[in-house]
């Protein structure tokens, strides 16, 4: 990783609480050359930049990082190439995290990683959550459920709800904030959920706007 993008990572992760250190340094800077060098061959990512995948992928991973519990399941749902789950694993080993994607080339990428990396307490599943096996195996074991950038808003929330413990959140990491959808979604349906609160957010050394939203799962 080159030394200017190198900074980028260590003074935009402080932005959100998390400081660096050598070993969490080198497992980034492993990751973005792994990364990297399996885009050439197959499409993990769009941005193909160093200072793009620090900024866009690394960073925006970490974001949410301020609204997490220290010691909790995480269920990172269309994971991709691994976010936002692999970088909050490299910044609290602590958290226990399944990664799982429809894709087969994205989950081989993640598992390389895991053992690249050295990884324990984190697991990548290929399938869909929407799988009855997945359900059956996973239903009810986590305390978050988390999406960066998968399907919709409703989606999200009605797919994360067999997976949540009672009293778990489902938190949705999208664009700029967009009151009209969370209002249509918490206020008009009857939904199991309980909208805990909108972070709104800009990426360090970026124009690109964030909003967390933490919903959360109410007793039936």
């Amino acid at each position: 990783m080159q030394a200017e993008n190198k900074e980028l990572l260590i003074e935009g992760a402080k932005a959100f609480g998390i400081y660096l250190d050598g070993k969490a340094i080198g497992a980034f800077d492993l990751y973005l050359k792994e990364l990297l060098k399996w885009n050439q061959k197959i499409n993990l990512t769009a941005i193909r930049s160093e200072k793009g995948i620090v900024l866009k992928h690394f960073l925006d991973s970490l974001s949410v990082n301020p609204d997490l519990p220290q010691d909790v399941s995480i269920l990172d749902i269309g994971s991709g190439a691994g976010f936002p789950g692999i970088p909050l694993k490299i910044v609290q080993p602590i958290f226990r995290i399944t990664l799982v994607d429809s894709v087969r080339k994205k989950i081989d990428f993640q598992r390389h990683i895991i053992r690249t990396l050295g990884l324990k307490g984190v697991e990548a599943i290929h399938g869909r959550v929407q799988d009855t096996g997945i359900l059956q195996s996973l239903g009810g074991r986590f305390d978050i459920t988390l999406s960066r950038a998968f399907s919709d808003l409703r989606t999200f929330l009605v797919l994360s709800f067999p997976f949540l413990k009672g009293g778990g959140t489902a938190i949705a990491m999208k664009g700029e904030r967009d009151d009209k959808q969370t209002y249509l979604f918490t206020e008009t349906e009857e939904t199991p959920y309980r909208l805990k609160r909108a972070v709104p957010l800009t990426l360090p050394f970026s124009h690109f706007k964030r909003t967390i939203l933490l919903f959360e799962k109410q007793q039936v």
